[in-house]
């Protein structure tokens, strides 16, 4: 391994696949399961982290992440097993943060505590709505008592915390987030991610809607609830530091940045991505996606690895600029030649990066390339004519 990575700072994603029930929104890998051995899950978690850092090397740690599934239903001997040993595998940097992500309804006291004895400093909640008939309609198993006593639980117990929110449901209106909105700000400590409802292949919601069962608000109204969310959480000094996510200036979610800004990060557990430089090319991993197969694979040789490829250059292009122009603080023009060695001239038509800043889809100062408040809300737009 070359010295560029080795001195460059890792992020861990531990993924825990199962949940006590499936949302009709989420197409993430997680599953149902009646029974967990988790003193099982526990040994093979550990396997397959002891058998990355083997190929990685000894790399400087600045974030671990347990997402899912509900990693809230690990007991805290689980995830303190994991902390401890990758600050053995690795170097863990002075106030690494760790995160993990709970359900409402599973959050204890006492589990809680666990955590946070465990090493576990940031706590995530997945709240999406504070009002009953939208949870009831998302799927969730938390009413909206359980959520504010969550939120309170993990404020008193941890000094880093956040909750998600979903909005663009069908029937909402701008008052009815307005005033949602200011019942989040009421509870909100550093950080709120707020995330528009879309409607993804697979999941419950895309037959529903395919069926005529329900209707997302018109695109006007959507841009109109876009626009009063970063306005509002703005003014409530928690802006926006990338599309969907808001907090206070030093409070952003060091895991997450680190794919914003395109850095290496490690995937352990089922289905989990990871994108890993070694002796200067990046490689794409990705673990078998089934959590028996993913288990018996594991066994047999020490990971579960279906993909480790390396990513050609005009692909690492792509995922540098589509995750960069997310940030608030836009796409450096560094970090792109650091991923791909190429500069915004060369990385880019030129013709059709002069129109997107004379639509005022884009601003381009002192070698880095922002996406306006007109540009984030239709960014997807914005990045297919950027790369097309």
């Amino acid at each position: 391994m070359g010295g560029a990575e080795a001195a460059s700072p890792l992020a861990l994603y531990i993924h825990w696949p199962f949940c006590q029930s499936k949302c009709p929104y989420c197409d993430f890998n997680s599953h149902v399961r009646e029974r967990i051995e988790e003193a099982a899950w526990r040994r093979a978690l550990l396997a397959e982290l002891e058998h990355a850092a083997a190929e990685t090397g000894r790399r400087r740690l600045a974030s671990i992440f347990f997402g899912g599934g509900t990693p809230s239903l690990m007991q805290p001997e689980t995830v303190g097993a994991i902390i401890d040993r990758a600050a053995a595998l690795f170097d863990p940097l002075p106030g690494m943060e760790i995160t993990l992500e709970a359900n409402p309804g599973s959050a204890e006291a006492g589990r809680f505590r666990g955590y946070r004895a465990a090493g576990v400093n940031r706590v995530s909640l997945g709240v999406q709505s504070l009002s009953d008939a939208s949870l009831r309609f998302l799927g969730r198993r938390h009413d909206v008592g359980e959520a504010k006593a969550a939120v309170a639980l993990a404020n008193s117990v941890f000094t880093r915390t956040s909750f998600d929110l979903i909005y663009a449901r069908p029937g909402q209106s701008l008052a009815d987030w307005a005033a949602e909105l200011e019942q989040a700000l009421a509870l909100a400590g550093e950080h709120l991610s707020v995330y528009q409802l879309t409607i993804e292949p697979g999941t419950a919601f895309h037959t529903a809607h395919a069926r005529g069962d329900f209707e997302l608000p018109e695109e006007e109204l959507a841009a109109a609830l876009f626009d009063l969310t970063q306005e509002r959480l703005e003014r409530a000094g928690l802006p926006a530091y990338e599309i969907s996510n808001h907090a206070r200036p030093g409070a952003e979610s060091r895991h997450n940045l680190a794919y914003w800004l395109g850095r290496d990060y490690l995937g352990i557990g089922p289905g989990a991505h990871g994108r890993v430089t070694l002796d200067g090319i990046t490689y794409a991993t990705r673990r078998h996606r089934a959590p028996e197969i993913w288990m018996q694979r594991v066994a047999r040789d020490g990971h579960a690895l279906t993909e480790r490829e390396a990513v050609p250059p005009e692909e690492r292009l792509v995922e540098v600029a589509m995750m960069g122009l997310r940030l608030t603080e836009g796409l450096a023009e560094e970090t792109l030649r650091e991923a791909c060695g190429r500069g915004f001239d060369t990385a880019f038509e030129p013709v059709r990066l002069a129109a997107l800043v004379e639509e005022g889809d884009l601003v381009r100062t002192n070698d880095r390339l922002q996406a306006t408040l007109q540009g984030r809300r239709r960014l997807n737009a914005v990045l297919a004519y950027l790369l097309g």
